[in-house]
């Protein structure tokens, strides 16, 4: 890093982007954590628009020397293809090599899961997804394109050293247990790959209990019984689906946070899991909370563990007392929830009673 330690990037985006990340700013403001912001208004698809390049050389050198990166959404329906967000997201996670995606799940009150038996709602554990390699590489190719016998190719890549790392990783911010998730009955190299390291981690890290499942098995039993998991770790795609299944049994995409992580240099992008809505956007009905919970992760990220502990309280309150989004079954702004949350965090002693489970690898 530079000596410019304190410096924060952010990425308002597109769509509902700038929205949520307004209070998730604020919440910064008020924590006061001596951080000065650098925002990259230009990252948009406004400028992928106009120049075919929405993330120049320039931008990525302030982001890559920056301490850490807050997104708030990318993504416009005028473009047909995944090209932008990828010129974004994915350019981030390789030049930054944010190998590790961990998203925390947590319920946030028992009104908001579509699970019948409330014994078995309280959900508290984390995805922790390959983030670099797998489906999403972006190896592959097409021919005969367009034709009866076009014949396209998306390559599942992995390798030891990327497997390893997201599986040791994973153990780092268990508390009880790592279950990793695979297809290795259907997908045999890759999977025989995953079990090679898989047993190999399992033994550098004893003192964890620890199981496997194929994907298909994992996403039904998140569904009959979450609250069997503490950390589940698995590959770029399996991830990217287990994770938005877990949210939507927490109460949706409004409340997951997410983070992009590279242990060994410290970077970090930190982003709600949700997209740029833009069919809500404009309407100031946009859900802040996973953009500021992604800015808990951050505020973690940094050391400030008892700030960002206090945050996730202030929302916990804000959700008990119903003052939330429609989505959630309130009738309350964007702008308002945001105040509600600013509200707690002002109380005397906001930030002294220890959270729940929240790690956004150290």
């Amino acid at each position: 890093m530079s000596g410019d330690s304190k410096r924060i990037t952010v990425i308002p985006g597109d769509g509902i982007g700038p929205e949520v990340i307004e209070p998730a700013l604020a919440v910064l403001d008020v924590l006061a954590l001596g951080v000065r912001l650098d925002v990259l208004d230009q990252v948009n698809a406004e400028t992928y628009l106009s120049t075919g390049s929405a993330l120049s050389p320039a931008d990525l050198d302030r982001i890559r020397t920056s301490e850490a990166t807050l997104l708030g959404a990318v993504g416009d329906p005028r473009l047909g293809d995944t090209a932008y967000v990828r010129s974004v997201l994915t350019t981030l996670r390789s030049e930054l090599d944010l190998y590790a995606n961990y998203r925390p799940v947590r319920l946030w009150h028992d009104r908001l899961s579509p699970l019948r038996d409330d014994t078995r709602r309280a959900i508290d554990c984390v995805i922790v997804r390959e983030n670099t390699e797998g489906l999403y590489s972006g190896v592959g190719g097409s021919t005969r394109t367009g034709s009866p016998q076009e014949i396209a190719i998306d390559v599942d890549l992995n390798t030891h050293h990327g497997v390893s790392r997201i599986l040791d990783f994973a153990f780092s911010v268990a508390r009880r247990s790592v279950c990793v998730v695979d297809k290795a009955n259907a997908v045999r190299n890759g999977g025989q790959l995953w079990q090679r390291c898989w047993h190999e981690a399992v033994e550098r890290h004893p003192q964890f209990d620890t199981s496997h499942l194929y994907v298909d098995a994992a996403a039904m039993k998140l569904v009959t019984d979450p609250t069997a998991f503490d950390v589940i770790v698995t590959n770029n795609s399996y991830g990217d689906i287990l994770s938005d299944l877990t949210a939507a049994l927490a109460g949706g995409l409004g409340v997951a946070a997410s983070a992009n992580l590279n242990p060994a240099t410290r970077q970090g992008l930190f982003e709600p899991v949700h997209g740029s809505a833009p069919d809500i956007a404009g309407t100031g009905i946009a859900n802040p909370f996973a953009a500021i919970l992604s800015a808990a992760l951050l505020i973690e990220h940094l050391g400030h563990a008892e700030e960002a502990d206090a945050v996730r309280r202030a929302v916990a309150a804000a959700v008990e007392a119903g003052r939330v989004t429609p989505d959630l079954g309130g009738s309350l702004s964007t702008k308002e929830v945001g105040a509600v949350v600013l509200a707690e965090l002002r109380q005397p002693n906001a930030g002294r009673t220890r959270g729940r489970r929240c790690h956004a690898g150290a």
